[in-house]
């Protein structure tokens, strides 16, 4: 890995799934707890951010019928 992937920027020349998955677990795995669960949590708030934003996250409405 150069020195960029280090800093947690993977560059690659062509694109390769095996490398960037491994970089990917080596990356969390290198996380401490706290840090998994933060970025979860930071995960989770900028998913429902965007699912609002979209109308995809509005409750459904309840229809009577007569």
């Amino acid at each position: 890995m150069n020195r960029l992937a280090k800093s947690g920027i993977l560059v690659l020349s062509k694109p390769d799934r095996k490398r960037e998955i491994e970089f990917e677990l080596q990356y969390l795995a290198s996380l401490s707890l706290n840090q998994r669960f933060s970025l979860m949590l930071e995960k989770s708030k900028e998913l429902r951010i965007n699912l609002i934003n979209n109308g995809h996250r509005e409750t459904s409405a309840i229809i009577k019928r007569e």
